[in-house]
């Protein structure tokens, strides 16, 4: 996976979680929170590899 193939799947990710919540705030289904808790680790680790290694200088 290239550097813009992650950065594509953030954002995507992104959009998607807004979404998800727009309708967890009308349904109130708890499914939902689920699908967004997995959605937003996948988000992080995503996000944690575009940043890579701190520098230790």
């Amino acid at each position: 996976m290239t550097t813009s193939d992650r950065v594509v799947a953030s954002r995507e990710a992104k959009s998607l979680l807004l979404s998800i919540n727009k309708i967890y705030k009308k349904t109130k289904d708890s499914d939902l929170i689920d699908l967004m808790k997995r959605l937003t680790e996948k988000k992080r680790k995503i996000e944690k590899r575009l940043k890579g290694m701190p520098s230790l200088i």
